[in-house]
């Protein structure tokens, strides 16, 4: 015989309260007592009750997913191919998913995943979003010129960004202080004796590499030690190592290396072991990000810390509130870096 799936009224009993509670907390309506939620919880968990998603989007008028959108790359097919596999190789991308699962999973709300890299792409979000498919749109975006938000805005649609765009639009976002990140780097490996810093900045068309960079001059401009050495980057591992060789073959004295993010740094460490030069004895190095590739790499590196996942997870609640209508006005939530101290410098 089948098995009859649990009901609200089943998960009502279980928990002593009445169906239109259990139903409410089901549909997320903020109202309800704490303790009350937590025995609705509990009887969900013993019951194995599923809420019933299409009867539920009837109610609450939303279609319970969001998308998450990356955007970058170009309309070019074999662009768009090699900017999707940078993407899932990279450990940043994976770290705001997990962020924004965290915050989405608990309220039964699934991410979407879609890209944005060619204008037919951008239209196909903007319909999804027109015809509630998606409620609202988490932006990832990868280059300054990106047209998306603008479009976004103009639509009154509701989104979120994950770094505040290079030109102003009325939307939601969330970024890092990255110029103290910058900050940090060069106070850390000036206060370990380094003469001659120098730095492989991320992409200059990023907005988070160009304040990264700019805060690692100014503080060694402050200190005496005025414009150090640059190569730019890509914010892959590959980049790193060329980016590193660069520096080398044209400033063999550098005793210190700013990278702007993990994947880089682990890339001019290989660099540096090549050449017969010991991290930290002979060149200090610094990341960025404290990504699993920091502790991964060896030696281990300091690096600044970018609360990733806290910054996906605040980025997504962001979002609730602005389709909730409990957020009508765009805010900006910025969140502070943090020196971590490992074994590179």
């Amino acid at each position: 015989m089948t098995r009859r799936a649990p009901t609200l009224e089943d998960v009502a009993r279980e928990a002593g309260v009445s169906r239109a509670t259990v139903s409410r907390v089901v549909n997320g309506v903020r109202n309800v007592d704490p303790a009350l939620r937590e025995l609705v919880r509990r009887a969900i968990e013993q019951t194995g009750y599923a809420p019933n998603r299409a009867a539920r989007s009837l109610v609450t008028r939303r279609a319970e997913a969001v998308a998450l959108v990356v955007s970058g790359a170009g309309p070019d097919p074999a662009e768009h191919q090699a900017f999707a596999a940078r993407v899932f190789a990279d450990p940043f991308f994976g770290r705001v998913v997990a962020g924004v699962v965290d915050h989405l999973r608990p309220r039964s709300v699934h991410p979407v995943l879609m890209f944005a890299e060619s204008a037919e792409d951008r239209q196909e979000i903007l319909t999804c979003l027109r015809q509630g498919r998606a409620d609202g749109a988490l932006v990832v975006s990868t280059h300054a010129d990106d047209p998306l938000p603008a479009l976004l805005a103009e639509r009154r649609l509701p989104a979120v960004l994950f770094a505040r765009p290079a030109r102003p639009v009325p939307l939601s976002c969330v970024d890092l202080d990255h110029r103290d990140g910058g900050r940090l780097a060069a106070e850390h490996l000036l206060a370990r004796g380094c003469r001659r810093p120098a730095t492989v900045a991320g992409p200059l068309d990023v907005g988070a590499s160009r304040e990264r960079l700019a805060g690692f001059r100014d503080a060694l401009a402050r200190h005496g030690r005025p414009d150090p050495p640059v190569e730019e980057g890509g914010f892959t591992f590959d980049s790193g190592v060329t980016a590193m060789t660069r520096l080398l073959a044209a400033h063999p004295e550098v005793d210190g290396v700013f990278a702007a993010n993990d994947l880089m740094a682990q890339g001019a460490c290989q660099v540096l072991r090549e050449h017969g030069r010991r991290v930290p004895g002979d060149v200090a190095v610094v990341g960025f990000d404290d990504s699993g590739v920091a502790a991964a790499c060896r030696p281990s590196l300091t690096t600044i810390r970018q609360p990733v996942e806290r910054m996906a997870a605040r980025m997504a609640c962001l979002l609730d509130e602005h389709i909730r209508g409990e957020r009508t006005e765009p805010a900006c939530v910025v969140f502070d870096p943090e020196l971590v101290v490992r074994d590179s410098a």
